[in-house]
């Protein structure tokens, strides 16, 4: 048991150094104000940590990004990571709002899907983001990683990284709405 435990913080604590690219702001700065529609996705995610992906879905594809995604999703969960919020915003192009209702079916329920309207500002380009971008996000909503591709192939390590430092370090300092203890619980809950 203590074996595990081990582990667990130490996996808690290995940073996904270099990753992090200069797109998406400031690190620890809330991000621009965006909305899909009349929802705005990040007013909802406060109090969690929410790990955001910018999908651009393709014709012929089998969506393998998704599917890891939510292999992703939860193996962090299983690993006692549960107050986090998946969401993935495709990309404002005619064919991706064609393929939404596909890339909805074989979307985890898990995993939220926005559909960009063409008559609002794009969400990438608010968010100076690009295909296959993470954009991770602590629980007071501000931006503690901003991961490009190479490093955001999931399965490489930093993007996993990320969504732990976020979830076990105050990176971006005291939160309101931070449990000192929420990662310490987690890493205690997924050892038994």
């Amino acid at each position: 048991m203590w074996a595990c435990l081990s582990l667990l913080i130490t996996l808690c604590l290995l940073h996904g150094g270099g990753a992090e690219s200069d797109g998406g702001g400031p690190r620890c700065q809330l991000p621009p104000a965006w909305k899909i529609g009349e929802v705005e996705p990040m007013n909802g995610a406060m109090g969690q940590v929410t790990v955001l992906a910018l999908f651009q879905i393709l014709l012929n594809s089998d969506f393998p990004c998704l599917s890891r995604m939510d292999d992703l999703r939860q193996k962090l969960e299983g690993q006692g990571l549960k107050d986090v919020v998946y969401m993935v915003v495709n990309q404002q192009t005619e064919q991706a709002r064609r393929l939404h209702t596909m890339l909805a079916q074989r979307l985890s329920e898990n995993i939220t899907l926005y559909k960009q309207d063409e008559q609002q500002p794009d969400v990438w380009k608010t968010l100076s983001g690009q295909k296959d971008d993470f954009l991770i996000y602590d629980r007071c909503g501000r931006l503690t990683h901003h991961i490009s591709l190479p490093y955001s192939i999931i399965g490489q390590g930093h993007v996993e990284g990320a969504i732990k430092d976020t979830y076990c370090k105050r990176i971006c300092g005291d939160c309101t709405h931070e449990d000192e203890s929420s990662c310490k619980l987690a890493l205690i809950s997924a050892s038994y």
